[in-house]
Order: structure tokens, then sequence, then C-alpha cells
């Protein structure tokens, strides 16, 4: 799939709240990172993960499922860090209980034609196989022309 910068900008410059489907509270893993980068950047994240519910994860209690995330709690855009064949419940539960959702947000590896369809359907914006901590850094100038930032000096040519 084949986004353009101008796209990808607009929906990381609209976002304000990222429910984060799948994410772990190891922070070796992933999606702990990519959370953990964009609360930094100043995105409040909402941890979804059926098996930590309850517990605290970036300053957020982590919900089970996106239908236990109050209403009164702004998600903009969800994040999905699930295998490709779980997406479309998750974006079921996104359309049916997030009324602010605006984004479908699938990780590098996730794609899902028929939830993307869904989504698309209901006026949603669909990003797939992307990584929005990736695109955030190559958009607003943290990547370096050899590559990522890993914010180690080093006199090591």
């Amino acid at each position: 799939m084949s986004y353009s910068d101008s796209h990808l900008r607009g929906i990381l410059r609209r976002t304000k709240c990222i429910a984060c489907v799948g994410v772990s509270p190891n922070p070796v893993r992933p999606s702990h990172f990519v959370a953990r980068y964009l609360r930094l950047k100043g995105f409040r994240v909402i941890p979804v993960n059926p098996g930590h519910s309850g517990a605290t994860l970036f300053g957020e209690t982590v919900f089970a499922d996106l239908s236990d995330i109050p209403a009164d709690v702004p998600v903009d855009m969800v994040d999905i860090f699930r295998r490709s064949e779980h997406v479309t419940p998750i974006v079921l539960a996104a359309l049916a209980h997030l009324p602010r959702v605006r984004t479908i947000w699938m990780q590098i590896g996730v794609e899902n034609a028929d939830a993307a369809a869904l989504a698309e359907a209901k006026g949603l914006t669909v990003i797939q196989d992307r990584c929005p901590k990736i695109e955030y850094q190559r958009l607003f100038g943290e990547l370096r022309m050899a590559g990522f930032n890993t914010g180690i000096i080093s006199s090591k040519l």
C-alpha cells in the first residue's frame, strides 16, 4: 500500500489520543516501545490488552477491550498490534464503541482488506502495514540520512 507523506502527516497532526490494541507492558516488545515513544511525543496513549486489564501503563489504565474505554475518552486513532486475522473484531469494536475514532492504523505486517473496507465504509481513514512511530520520525525530522536516530553519540566512523 502506498500513502502520500502529506496524508500520513495530516493523520499524525490531527491525532491526539491513540488506543493501542495489543500493547505489552514488557519494555523490550515493539508495541511497548512504540506506545511509549508516542506518549513521549505528546499523544495520549490508551493501552488495550486483556491480559493486563486494570494495570497502569504510561499513566493510563489498561483496558481489556476497546468497548471498555469510557465514552468520554476522546480516542481518535486505534493502533493495532495484533495478527491480521484478529483485526476485524477490533475494527467492529472501534466502530461500535468509539464515536470519535477517525483512523484505524495497522502495524507493520498487519493487513486486513475486509476490516479496512468496513472502516472506510463508515468514513474512517485506514493505514495498513505501517508504524506510526517510524512515520512520525520520518515525517517530522527525527530520522537521519543513515537511518534511525539512536541518540547515541559515538566517535566511531
